[in-house]
């Protein structure tokens, strides 16, 4: 079975052996691992003494939040929550993505800043009050001020870290894409490289096919066509949106043969 991602690919006029005139691709720069980036688990940084202390060393977070007129209390409850479930799926959804891709995008890939900041990206979320997290319906103009925040506060918390810089650019940025039409902010001279597509896109794909407080959660079909929207404005690379339907289809044959 699996969705029959070619039929899909086809109706926006994008095959697999190129682009259409109707779909303007998303490029990468050129760009060269760390070497010495040292990895150790991401895992070290999520317990409460250590983001406690990270929250209390950086007085730029309390700035933030005053800004955005929330008191700086830390909820941990939640992002254990959020952590064991969202966070984990787009960390093995990322992985999955990059197996899945053409070989000569795969070289372009770093597999440990996506595993890092696929599992911390959301960690700014211990400070969005719970309120905000699980409201039931819409949020408002106001609340969706202070989920906003949610990206930058987990950069700042991690910043001082020993992360290396690419994934903590990650963190900062999931919510973010080539038109720069996402948040936070970035100037003229930002990217949407491989990395942060990827992680853009499997943390979007796992949003949507959950059940949340206030939406049910959509199929992977459903999911696929609303990303592909993304491909259409040129905020996505086609093969970075072909080689997630490639996963999520491995996945699905992969269940139907255990059933």
């Amino acid at each position: 079975m699996g969705i029959e991602i070619n039929s899909l690919l086809r109706a926006y006029g994008l095959n697999n052996t190129g682009f259409s005139d109707r779909t303007t691709p998303v490029g990468f720069r050129q760009q060269t691992k760390e070497d010495s980036f040292e990895s150790h688990s991401p895992e070290r940084f999520t317990n409460e003494a250590v983001i406690t202390k990270l929250v209390n060393s950086n007085p730029k977070i309390k700035a933030i939040l005053k800004d955005v007129e929330v008191k700086p209390v830390l909820n941990f409850k939640d992002l254990k929550v959020i952590l064991d479930n969202h966070c984990t799926d787009v960390r093995n959804i990322s992985a999955g993505i990059v197996q899945n891709l053409p070989f000569s995008l795969k070289n372009f890939a770093d597999e440990t800043a996506l595993s890092d900041a696929s599992y911390l990206h959301d960690i700014g979320k211990v400070l969005i009050p719970r309120e905000i997290l699980n409201k039931q319906g819409r949020l408002d103009d106001r609340e969706t001020r202070i989920m906003h925040k949610h990206s930058e506060l987990g950069y700042e918390i991690l910043k001082n870290t020993n992360l290396d810089k690419t994934t903590l650019n990650l963190i900062r940025n999931h919510h973010q894409n080539a038109q720069k039409s996402g948040y936070p902010f970035v100037n003229k001279d930002f990217r949407a490289d491989l990395n942060l597509q990827i992680l853009n896109i499997a943390d979007k794909y796992s949003a949507l096919t959950e059940k949340r407080p206030y939406k049910d959660a959509y199929t992977p079909k459903q999911a696929l066509t609303i990303i592909y929207a993304d491909v259409k404005d040129g905020k996505l690379h086609p093969f970075v949106f072909k080689a997630l339907a490639n996963y999520v289809n491995s996945v699905q044959n992969a269940d139907l043969q255990r059933a």
